[in-house]
């Protein structure tokens, strides 16, 4: 039963670095690349414990991803991070030629994702990276929504070949998954059940929809909450199955609506089982700075509140 009061509240950054201290001893081809932001990613952790595998190559996101590529071609596991805005925009050329077009075994593991970088503004706040990452042929794109998902995420790209992306955020947020749960890449995972509508989320929206789920069925509506931890490749079965069962599917994201989950769901949806289609997302605008991400969140539409009055909206239609 999750919690919806009082959760736990965890960083999902720290998942990372806690897996990455685990996998050091456990994985010994794992080297690790900073950019600059060691401790603003909690890279810093694995560099203490491994300093001889943690490599920094400076505000130098172009450089970080081709020597990335070339201890790959040495046998090296090379986990690649720094913002998500830096680690996809600035070396997508690195990324695109050295990792993905040569099937490289990098893991570039983005921190500081979305709006969640309030105070930092729009010049840090990636609303595209899931859809720069998820074009690239080769490119597994996950998307976990908590300390515990990141944690297993991580620890799963680390062990599976070819070039992953994971993405994940700074500030502290509901930590609500079983950790003991194995994190399984393309599989969805439906946390609510429900027939009158499918809210399919990803990252932080996970929480959210589940928050607006509880409100709808204090109202008599039943809403299906899938969290889709995995953005390419993408549980088509699920999809198709809400579409099925629910007639109408709405997707929750902190990202650009036109690229990311929704237009991905949406490519199933209308090559499977086309169903009428709604989203929660960034809706073609840059952000803003903000002291409080929760603030950002709300003005922007992609909170808790949002996903309720917008299922409410078409249901009353």
């Amino acid at each position: 039963m999750i919690n919806i009061e009082e959760p736990e509240l965890k960083e999902t950054r720290q998942g990372f670095a806690d897996a990455l201290v685990e996998l050091g001893s456990e994985v010994p081809e794992l080297v690790v690349l900073g950019g600059d932001v060691t401790g603003s990613v909690k890279t810093n952790l694995f560099r203490d414990a491994f300093p001889d595998r943690f490599i920094s190559v400076g505000i130098a996101e172009q450089d970080m991803m081709g020597t990335a590529a070339g201890l790959a071609l040495s046998g090296k596991i090379p986990v690649a991070s720094t913002y998500g805005e830096f680690a996809t925009g600035r070396p997508f050329d690195q990324i695109r030629q050295s990792i993905a077009y040569s099937e490289m075994n990098v893991k570039i593991c983005a921190s500081h994702c979305g709006i969640t970088v309030g105070p930092d503004g729009a010049t840090h706040q990636s609303f595209e990276d899931v859809g720069i990452m998820r074009i690239l042929p080769n490119m597994t794109v996950l998307t976990p929504c908590d300390y515990n998902e990141t944690f297993n995420a991580v620890k799963k790209a680390v062990r599976s070949k070819g070039p992953f992306y994971v993405r994940f955020y700074r500030e502290k947020s509901p930590n609500f998954t079983d950790i003991n749960k194995e994190f399984v890449v393309g599989k969805a995972d439906t946390i609510v059940d429900g027939n009158d509508v499918t809210l399919i989320a990803g990252g932080l929206l996970v929480w959210e929809a589940i928050v607006a789920s509880e409100k709808l069925r204090k109202e008599g509506i039943h809403a299906r909450v899938v969290n889709m931890n995995t953005v390419k490749p993408i549980d088509k079965d699920t999809i198709v199955k809400c579409a099925r069962e629910t007639g109408l599917i709405i997707t929750c994201e902190d990202h650009q609506w036109q690229c990311g989950l929704y237009g991905a769901v949406a490519e199933v949806t209308a090559k499977y089982h086309p169903v009428k289609m709604d989203y929660i997302a960034i809706d073609d605008t840059f952000g803003e700075s903000g002291i409080i991400f929760s603030q950002l969140m709300s003005k922007y539409k992609i909170d808790s509140n949002a996903i309720y009055n917008k299922v409410l909206s078409h249901l009353k239609k």
